[in-house]
């Protein structure tokens, strides 16, 4: 699996993660959506991703 398509499944689970821990734990819990939603939004004009640069220091192939 390359980068990208790594990247994109780690994104989404973040995302369902933190909607359903806002649902039943703690509405805080969203706030870490907004946090996945925005840094994929600066990553599509910069071109760069924090988690891209982990996933490349771990050994997943671009």
């Amino acid at each position: 699996m390359n980068v990208e398509r790594m990247l994109r499944m780690i994104a989404g689970a973040f995302v369902v993660l933190s909607v359903l821990l806002g649902m039943y734990v703690n509405p805080l819990w969203l706030w870490f959506a907004v946090f996945v939603g925005a840094n994929l939004l600066q990553s599509a004009f910069s071109n760069w991703c924090p988690m891209m640069s982990f996933l490349r220091k771990l050994g997943v192939r671009g």
